[in-house]
C-alpha cells in the first residue's frame, strides 16, 4: 500500500477555535478519507499547541495552572472534532512527554553540530502571536499580523542559523515548484523574505518558564516555532529507533491558514535542511474564511461556533457549505443567506429530493422491491457516461485540493439524475401495465446513481451515505468502494428500499436566517472568555461527596432497542433482589443479544427520567476515548449482581 501522510496546523489553546479553524481540519480529514478510499495507507495527524508565554499569562489571570488552563481548551476541541466526524489518526500535544523529549534531541543536535548558538536579544515582540519584529516591520508600534501593540523585549537568547540556509532553500523551492502552493504564496516567500535575506531566528526564551526546557541550559525554553513545528515529525517518533517515522516521512502535505505558510516553508525547511532530513512534499496554504467580508476576530465578536452551525443544521450541511463554497486557496465569505442557500438548493432541492422520489416512487409502484424484468432505455447511456465521467474529474480536483469543484461534480450528476426522472415520466409509465419493465428500469438506473453519488459523497459527508445506504437497503460493503462504483451496474437488479426521514428537509429562509444571526451574535469575545474560564476551573469533591453515589452490580437480563432511535438500548437489569429498566446510549456499540448477560455497573440512585418516551431507573457506567469508541465498564462473573461498588 502507498502511504499518505497529511497534517492540520497544530491549534494554539489560548481559546476555542471558531469555523475558520475547524475549515483546515475538515479539509484535511476529506483528503484523508478520500486517499483511504483510493487504498493509501494514510496517517491523519492534527493537535494543539500549548506553550509560550500568552498562555502563562492567560493561566495567571485565571488563576490555574497553565496545564489546567490547557487541559480545558484541548478537551472542548476535541469534543468538536468528534462532532465534525474528524476522523484523525494521531493527536499531538506539545505538552506530551515523547514530542517534549523530541524537541530537546532535535535542539541538542542542531547546538551540537553549530546550528544553534548563544547571544542576546533585543528587539519587539507580540505576545498575542509569539513573534519578534523589527522596528521597520511594525506598523505604527503595532504587530504587522494582529495591530495589537508590541512590546520592547531584551534577554538572554539560543539562535537558529536560518540565514546559513536560506540560499540552499531558495534553490529547492526553485528547483520543486509543487512545494509551496498555490503559487502565489510561493511568490510571496520568495520576494519578500528569502530574497531581502533572513536574519537567524530566536529559539529559546528566559522570561517565562511555560515551554520545554534546554535540556543543557534550563533557564531557557525552547521558544514556540521550534516547539510547535517539531511536531510533525515527533508525532511519528522522529527519535524512536522503531518508529513509523521512516514509513511516513515525509509529508505529503502540510494543511495551513496562509498567515502561517511563512513559517512552514521558511523555519521548518530550514529546520530539517539542517537535521539532515527530507522536506515535506507540499506546504498548501489555503485563505481565510472571511465572516461579511471581513476577517473573523474574538475582539471583533464576530467569530462563529462550529458547534452552533452543527447543532442548527447537521455536520454534513456544515461540511458541505465549507467546501462548497469556498475555493480552497482563496480567501472565502461566510453568510448566513448562502449557507441557508446552499443546504436548500443542493441538500434539500437536488440531492433530498431525488433520494425521496427514487425510494418513494419504488415504495409507490412496486411494493418497495423492484422485479427483475427492466427494459434498459437509450437516456440510461447519458446518465452511465456522466457517471464515468464525474468520476475521472473528481481524482484530478482532488489531487489538486480543489474541493468545491469535485463537489459541483458530483451535483452535475445529481442534477442529471433529477433531470432523468422529468425526462424518462415514472408516473406515466406507471399509469400503463406494458409499460412495467421500462419504469422498473428507470427506478434502477436511479438507485445505481444513487450508489455512485453515495460513494463520491462520503469524504466530504460522512453520514448521508449511511441513510442512503439504508433506504437503499445497500448491506453490501463491496459495493460502497472507489473502484466499484467505476463499474455502473453492479446493484442487484431486484432494489429493495427502507422509507426513512427526508435527509435535508428544507429551511424556512427568513427565519432560519434571523436565528442563524441570533446564534451567532452569541458567540462573542465575553461569552467565549466566560465559557473557557468555566471549562479549566474543575471543582474538585469531597468523600462524603463520593459517598452519595450508590453503586451496584447488575446483570443484563434481556435487551432490546428503543422503537424510533438509532442510539438507545433498553436493558432489564437484575440487581440483587430486583430488577430495572435502564436505557443507555450504547446501540452503536453493543448488539442487544451481545449485551445480554453481561455484569456491569449501575448507579442505582439516580432519579429515573423518561428517553424517547421509555422509563430509565439508572445509569450504565461506561468509558469512551477521543476517537469516540466506548466500552461499557463491566466485572467478573463472581461478583454476584446486587454488589457494592465502592
Amino acid at each position: 500500500m502507498k502511504t499518505y501522510y497529511i497534517t492540520t496546523p497544530i491549534y494554539y489553546t489560548s481559546n476555542y477555535l471558531h469555523i475558520g479553524n475547524t475549515y483546515t481540519t475538515v479539509a484535511a480529514d476529506t483528503i484523508a478519507r478520500y486517499k483511504k478510499l483510493r487504498g493509501y495507507d494514510v496517517k491523519f495527524l492534527t493537535g494543539t499547541d500549548e506553550h509560550g508565554q500568552k498562555i502563562e499569562r492567560m493561566a495567571k489571570e485565571k488563576n490555574v495552572e497553565p496545564k489546567l488552563f490547557v487541559d480545558g481548551i484541548v478537551s472542548w476541541i476535541k469534543d468538536l472534532w468528534k462532532l465534525m466526524d474528524i476522523d484523525y489518526d494521531i493527536f499531538i500535544r506539545t505538552t506530551d512527554e515523547l514530542h517534549m523529549k523530541g524537541v530537546q534531541k532535535i535542539f541538542k543536535k542542531l547546538y551540537d553540530q553549530g546550528d544553534i548558538y548563544k547571544g542576546s536579544y533585543e528587539g519587539l515582540y507580540c505576545t498575542p502571536c509569539e513573534s519578534f519584529f523589527t522596528e521597520r516591520q511594525v506598523v505604527d508600534g503595532k504587530c504587522p499580523d494582529c495591530g495589537r501593540p508590541v512590546e520592547k523585549v531584551k534577554e538572554e537568547s539560543y539562535f537558529f542559523k536560518l540565514s546559513k540556509y536560506q540560499d540552499k532553500l531558495l534553490k529547492y523551492i526553485e528547483d520543486n515548484p509543487e512545494f509551496i502552493q498555490p503559487t502565489s504564496r510561493k511568490n510571496e516567500m520568495i520576494n519578500n523574505f528569502l530574497k531581502p535575506g533572513l536574519e537567524d531566528l530566536c529559539v529559546s526564551r528566559t522570561s517565562f518558564k511555560w515551554g520545554i526546557p534546554v535540556e543543557f541550559d534550563p533557564q531557557h525554553v525552547v521558544y514556540v516555532w521550534m516547539d510547535a513545528l517539531s511536531n510533525y515529525i515527533t508525532a511519528l517518533g522522529y527519535t524512536a529507533d522503531d518508529a513509523p517515522y521512516k514509513k511516513y516521512w515525509p509529508a505529503d502535505v502540510h494543511l495551513v491558514g496562509k498567515e502561517i505558510v511563512r513559517f512552514h516553508t521558511i523555519i521548518w525547511p530550514i529546520m530539517l535542511l539542517a537535521l539532515g532530513e527530507p522536506l515535506p512534499k507540499q506546504v498548501f496554504g489555503h485563505g481565510w474564511l472571511l465572516f461579511d467580508n471581513d476577517k473573523m476576530s474574538k475582539s471583533k465578536g464576530n467569530v462563529i461556533d462550529p458547534k452552533v452551525l452543527v447543532g442548527l443544521y447537521g455536520v454534513d450541511s456544515v461540511r458541505y457549505f465549507l467546501l462548497r463554497e469556498i475555493v480552497f486557496g482563496q480567501d472565502g465569505n461566510f453568510s448566513n443567506e448562502a449557507l441557508i442557500q446552499r443546504i436548500n438548493s443542493d441538500l434539500a432541492n437536488d440531492l433530498g429530493n431525488l433520494l425521496s422520489r427514487t425510494v418513494g416512487m419504488i415504495d409507490k409502484y412496486f411494493g418497495g422491491k423492484l422485479p427483475q424484468n427492466q427494459m434498459p432505455l437509450e437516456k440510461d447511456e447519458e446518465v452511465k457516461k456522466l457517471a464515468s465521467h464525474v468520476i475521472a474529474n473528481i481524482e484530478n480536483y482532488m489531487e489538486k485540493f480543489q474541493f468545491s469543484d469535485a463537489l459541483g461534480e458530483i451535483w452535475t450528476l445529481v442534477r442529471r439524475c433529477n433531470k432523468y426522472i422529468d425526462e424518462t415520466s415514472p408516473w406515466v409509465l406507471a399509469k400503463d401495465e406494458t409499460k412495467s419493465a421500462e419504469l422498473a428500469n428507470v427506478l434502477y438506473v436511479l438507485s445505481e446513481a444513487l450508489r455512485v453519488i453515495s460513494v463520491l459523497i462520503s469524504p466530504f459527508m460522512p453520514n448521508t451515505p449511511n441513510a442512503i445506504w439504508k433506504q437503499l437497503c445497500m448491506e453490501d460493503e463491496t459495493l460502497r468502494t472507489w473502484d466499484s462504483i467505476k463499474q455502473f451496474g453492479l446493484l442487484a437488479r431486484e432494489v429493495s428500499i427502507s422509507k426513512g426521514e427526508v435527509v435535508f428537509p428544507r429551511l424556512d429562509v427568513e427565519k432560519e436566517i434571523e436565528k442563524l444571526k441570533s446564534a451567532i451574535e452569541n458567540t462573542n469575545k465575553k461569552v467565549i472568555e466566560k465559557e473557557v474560564v468555566k471549562e479549566v476551573q474543575k471543582e474538585f469533591i469531597t468523600i462524603d461527596d463520593f459517598s452519595k453515589v450508590e453503586m451496584k452490580i447488575g446483570k443484563v437480563l434481556a435487551c432490546e432497542k428503543v422503537e424510533g432511535s438509532d442510539k438507545l438500548l433498553k436493558s432489564q437489569i437484575k440487581i440483587g433482589n430486583e430488577t430495572r429498566q435502564i436505557v443507555s446510549g450504547i446501540a452503536k456499540y453493543y448488539a442487544p443479544e451481545e449485551f445480554v448477560g453481561k455484569s456491569v455497573v449501575v448507579v442505582c440512585n439516580l432519579k429515573p427520567v423518561k428517553l424517547r418516551g421509555v422509563l430509565s431507573e439508572g445509569m450504565i457506567l461506561a468509558a469512551s476515548n477521543d476517537k469516540g469508541e466506548l466500552c461499557v465498564i463491566t466485572t467478573h462473573s463472581n461478583i454476584e449482581d446486587g454488589a457494592e461498588v465502592r
